[in-house]
């Protein structure tokens, strides 16, 4: 027959209903005879993926054709993926050797390389088990391109090394040993790699072709042949008397000078989305003008304008005129094209999402496209919310699935030894059973998290966890937050006992300081299976990924001896690459009229909405990365193809994409904290159709945005009310302390809150000690040393200070770096603490510490005054000096004139009362702060000062009887609404324990004036 073997469908031309009907009506398979009800089933076709072989099976229907092709892929999965018999002498093929054993074997084999005077000399620093597991699938990416590109090992030893510098040449140097010891690696285990397997397949169905098909019609569509080893067995079907190549969207417009400028290397073209389809010409043989056109274009204008503004960098010099040329059609070439410019990637993937419904509800089939698989998910998320529950084809990457999650839990606490955050996470997790049931689990781990986590720092492990049960356990405990009963103790010693079962089999290999990565998985298996055990009365939960993961056990079980040995530290990081390529995919059925695809998925599939996702620069192109073992240079001189040949083909699927009817561009301003741009491609295609077009297809954009953001916004705002809760006076409080006076001047809500509704704030789960429980330590410390009647003229005055403090410090086991600093500081501070002291020895008869006191109000109905005071000293005049340590600021001397910080006021006037049991009445003649610290300020006395007309023991009456008219109005009577932050301290750094419940932000921003 006579017509040429080569074809292109473009890009606006829906290339599978393109193929299917081209073949119907006979323009691809010639004189072939079309009659008969099984003429389609003597025709083989060969296409890139199998969604495109499922897309092309479906348009054959859609056309009435029952009886299909023989439609099979280019790819090696599976017997159904094999379209050409093996000659008949050709030997069996090796099994493929796995990422994760390739990755195992060449791991240990860098780790030791890393060790020697030649790997220190290449690496910069000394790498980290999960780095070198990372520079191990580097080194197996090089290994695929050697394969795949066809280019043998010994070009690597051809590369000059006086053109290196020093690391390069120890890197190379290895790379070479590697190179060639791994061969020997695969042929001793009866194995070889995957890519030079494929080549094999592929070169035997090249030469099986002929024998296969002899006349019959055999059709490859869609590849791009960017496999040296495809594109040869592309030319072996370009050869058979009824073979046909249908090329996915090859612009026939460049002719042969633009094929030659995408050949030559000093035009940069690698990047330019028809570099690799000139290179399949080439290596077929054939120039442009031997491909035919068998598409009907449907947006031309729009195809033209993509494809000059993907020029190669020397043909935009003639944008002006290419833009002139398009005229009007500039028009419709962006007619159906939106840009979505989102703020961040999640308001990205909400109106992504958004835009989706959309189209869903007009009866469209929706397509999103994104190489990002975080964004992915996130897209998945935000459909999720509208009913629409969709999966990322790619599936989610083992270990962040559930199954993975869990695994990461478990390991998190054995090495974190129980910790308190870890341990929660572990007993949240809602797979976590134990062996005792769900329910069981959740309602222990309550009683854990209040008894014995909120509010205390057990020892570390299980036994720190088992002392503080101990402890806390009982009708009198010193736990702030709940105590247990003997019952709830026994059922939290035996969930223990059964963390203890599960967690100890990698306990136990975490003692050791190696072990290998078998060694690490088994364990985890272990204790994952011991955590899954439901309990007596229930069934075992089907856990997204389980099956996975135990899968990725039994492999890497079965690679004993293979790895490195792993340290203990970093094993999260580690479990991370180890797991790398095993994914979890979706098996329940969803529906068909909405995808979310990677790029390979994506390629030939024409939706009615096709929407581009995470066209951010880095992302879509990707980088750039030559990768850690061969320069940019080296890969180009070695005859490999430069890292941007990936960006061409990234290209090139954006140009297909974007001749689908209706196409978003999407991309985020800003990913994480950083500002990010928009894809390289973006700003090309922008940057050619000119300011005014670029606004209008952003505009288009702006109305998934402003939807996507009217999703979350109240339409009106109504301020939230200032609480003002007016309970009985006969539940109101009748006993307070002095520090609480100073907060019911200020926020009556608070004593409502905390003594009416009985709320005590709840510790932060595992803070770590700060400054103000260093500061409270170190007040302790001094406290003892006065009650215990230590000297402060002894000569060991600062050694007793030191003893005390270690003891004080002692709880601080688990962070034992922090404490020793501590204690260093801590001698700086008693060292001031002494002096301080000893210069005020001559005025001091007697000094007394933590002196309670409670003063009783006969006339306010009962009410009491209570209060510790942190130093009552008593003078040789026979006064006292009351003295307050303070670990954080002193008051403003605003705040003491306006009675607002009445503290010391009222312990002035409570010991004159006698309200100190331990101490005869007496007036004050000195009230002073005293800041712990290390600063230039630290024990350095600041004295209390009231209003100029006041006296100090005056101010000290007048903070009394402000103090009675408060109790009056806002205790012993229902009058008053107890109000929230009457009078705010602004000066205050941390926010109040119950602005939270008063929702104070609220009505105090909508106010406009949070001092009100």
């Amino acid at each position: 027959m006579s017509r040429p073997p080569l074809y292109t469908i473009a890009p606006d031309a829906s290339f599978l209903e393109t193929l299917a009907a081209r073949i119907i009506d006979g323009t691809l398979i010639g004189d072939w005879p079309r009659t008969g009800p099984f003429w389609l089933s003597d025709i083989t076709i060969v296409l890139p993926t199998r969604r495109a072989r499922l897309a092309l099976a479906e348009a054959f229907r859609a056309k009435g054709h029952g009886l299909l092709p023989d439609i099979r892929t280019f790819g090696g999965e599976a017997p159904d993926e094999e379209p050409f018999l093996p000659p008949l002498d050709a030997e069996p093929l090796p099994p493929a050797v796995s990422r994760l054993e390739r990755r195992l074997v060449l791991a240990r084999l860098i780790a030791a390389w890393s060790r020697t005077p030649a790997g220190a000399t290449a690496l910069s620093t000394p790498p980290h088990m999960a780095e070198i597991l990372a520079l191990a699938d580097s080194l197996g990416e090089v290994i695929d391109d050697l394969n795949t590109e066809q280019v043998p090992v010994e070009a690597l030893r051809t590369l000059p090394p006086e053109d290196l510098a020093a690391n390069w040449q120890q890197t190379l140097a290895f790379l070479n040993l590697a190179l060639e010891v791994w061969p020997q690696i695969l042929a001793e285990r009866h194995k070889g790699e995957a890519t030079a397997l494929r080549n094999e397949r592929l070169r035997r169905r090249a030469e099986a072709a002929p024998l296969l098909y002899g006349d019959r019609p055999v059709i490859a569509a869609g590849s791009t042949g960017s496999i040296p080893a495809t594109a040869a067995l592309l030319a072996a079907i370009a050869r058979l008397p009824r073979g046909a190549v249908v090329l996915p969207g090859l612009d026939t417009s460049l002719g042969p000078d633009g094929h030659q400028a995408l050949l030559r290397a000093d035009n940069a073209p690698h990047g330019h989305p028809q570099y690799g389809l000139m290179q399949l010409l080439r290596r077929l043989g054939a120039a442009i003008t031997d491909v035919k056109e068998i598409g009907t274009p449907t947006r031309p204008d729009r195809v033209a304008m993509v494809r000059r503004a993907l020029a190669l960098a020397d043909a935009t010099a003639h944008w002006v005129d290419d833009r002139a040329a398009l005229g009007k059609g500039l028009r419709a070439a962006t007619d159906g094209l939106g840009m979505l410019a989102a703020h961040t990637a999640d308001e990205e993937a909400r109106a992504i999402a958004v835009a989706a419904r959309d189209g869903l509800e007009r009866g469209q089939r929706v397509g999103i496209v994104s190489p990002d698989r975080n964004l992915a998910r996130r897209i998945a998320a935000e459909l999720a919310r509208f009913g629409v529950f969709v999966d990322d084809a790619a599936g989610a990457p083992l270990f962040q699935a559930p199954a993975g999650r869990l695994a990461r839990q478990i390991l998190s606490v054995a090495t974190g030894e129980f910790s308190a955050v870890d341990l929660m996470a572990l007993l949240r997790n809602r797979a976590a059973t134990l062996g005792l049931g769900r329910n069981r689990v959740t309602g222990v781990a309550d009683a854990i998290e209040l008894g014995l986590l909120r509010g205390q720092r057990p020892g570390t492990g299980l036994l720190g966890l088992r002392q503080a049960l101990a402890d806390n356990v009982g009708e009198i405990t010193s736990h702030p937050a709940r105590r247990l009963t003997a019952v709830q103790g026994e059922a939290v010693e035996t969930l223990f006992a059964a963390l203890d079962d599960a967690i100890t089999p990698i306990c136990t290999l975490l003692r050791r300081e190696r072990f290998t990565a078998p060694e690490f998985a088994l364990a985890l298996a272990d204790a994952m299976i011991l955590v899954l055990t439901p309990g007596p009365d229930e069934s075992p939960d089907a856990l997204p990924g389980r099956r996975e993961f135990e899968g990725w056990i039994e492999e890497i079980a079965a690679r004993q001896g293979d790895g490195p040995n792993l340290p203990v530290t970093g094993l999260d990081q580690v479990l991370y690459k180890l797991m790398a390529g095993f994914d979890v995919r979706n098996v329940q059925p969803r529906r068909d009229d909405i995808a979310i695809w990677g790029q390979l998925e994506a390629r030939l599939q024409n939706p009615d909405l096709m929407i581009l996702a995470g066209l951010n620069e880095d992302i879509w192109p990707a980088t750039a990365d030559p990768g850690p073992w061969l320069s940019r240079g080296m890969r180009l001189k070695a005859g490999l193809e430069p890292p941007e040949r990936r960006q061409g083909l990234m290209a090139h699927d954006f140009e297909m994409a974007l001749g689908n009817a209706h196409v978003i561009i999407a991309f985020a301003e800003r990913l994480g904290t950083s500002p990010a741009l928009p894809s390289r491609l973006v700003q090309r295609l922008e940057a050619f159709m000119g300011a005014e077009p670029a606004a209008a297809l952003r505009a288009k954009g702006r109305v998934w945005i402003e939807a996507a953001r009217a999703l979350d916004r109240v339409p009106e705002t109504r301020a939230a009310s200032r609480p003002a809760p007016r309970p009985k006076a006969s539940e109101r409080p009748r006993r307070l302390s002095v520090t609480e006076i100073e907060t019911l001047f200020r926020s009556p809500y608070d004593i409502y809150a905390r003594h009416v509704l009985r709320l005590r704030p709840l510790d932060p789960l595992a803070t770590e000690p700060g400054a103000r429980e260093r500061g409270s330590m170190i007040h302790d410390v001094f406290a003892r040393f006065v009650l215990e009647g230590h000297d402060f003229a002894a000569a060991d005055a600062l050694a007793v200070l030191n003893r005390l403090a270690a003891e004080s410090f002692a709880g601080l086991d688990g962070i034992g770096e922090r404490r020793d600093i501590w204690l260093k500081r801590f001698e700086v501070a008693a060292a001031a603490f002494l002096t301080f002291e000893r210069g005020r020895d001559a005025q001091v008869a007697r000094r007394h510490a933590e002196i309670d006191g409670d003063w009783l109000f006969p006339t306010l109905d009962g009410f009491r005054l209570t209060g510790r005071a942190d130093r009552l000293d008593r003078l040789i005049d026979g006064t006292l000096e009351i003295i307050d340590f303070k670990t954080g600021g002193v008051p403003q001397k605003k705040a003491m004139v306006a009675f607002d910080a009445p503290q010391l006021l009222l312990e002035a006037a409570m010991a004159r009362a006698g309200a100190f049991a331990a101490m005869a009445p007496a007036e004050a003649s000195a009230l002073t702060y005293i800041k712990i610290g290390l600063g230039p300020d630290a024990f350095q006395p600041s004295p209390f000062r009231p209003r100029d007309d006041f006296s100090l023991m005056e101010a000290a009456e007048e903070a009394s009887r402000r103090m009675q008219r408060h109790v009056i109005e806002f205790l012993l009577s229902d009058i008053h609404p107890m109000h929230a932050r009457i009078r705010p301290d602004t000066m205050a750094r941390f926010a109040g324990a119950y602005d939270h419940l008063a929702r104070t932000d609220e009505w105090t921003l909508v106010e406009g004036d949070d001092s009100e």
